[in-house]
């Protein structure tokens, strides 16, 4: 199962609402076979511009990110369930596997020395 990252934004509530949500969300990932290995929380911030979702206006919100394992054949259910999810401002799901192979790849391919010396030598 390829490995992916969950970027959640979610309006701004109480903490014990918060946890209910990303709860919610985790257990909805486990539900459809996802394996979650970690969830990080970045705080509260003041979002960058307002975001219209819902019939709601957002000015501030929690920012999380999830890390799992999941098929690709559920990303898009998965997906379409946060979108209708009230309490979310905004998803986005990263691959992190094809990203950690570009970084290697392109770190292996590169000569280390593409220096030409001025003198010749």
């Amino acid at each position: 199962m390829p490995r992916y990252e969950l970027s959640l934004i979610l309006k701004a509530m109480q903490r014990a609402e918060t946890a209910a949500v990303v709860r919610r969300t985790v257990e909805t990932l486990m539900e459809r076979g996802a394996v979650v290995r970690g969830l990080e929380h970045l705080g509260q911030r003041r979002l960058p511009y307002k975001i219209s979702k819902h019939d709601q206006r957002h000015t501030h919100a929690g920012y999380f990110l999830i890390d799992f394992h999941a098929s690709p054949s559920i990303l898009k259910g998965f997906m379409n369930h946060l979108e209708r999810d009230v309490d979310v401002v905004r998803q986005t799901v990263l691959n992190k596997d094809s990203e950690m192979s570009k970084t290697q790849s392109c770190a292996l391919s590169r000569p280390h020395n593409n220096e030409v010396s001025k003198d010749g030598d």
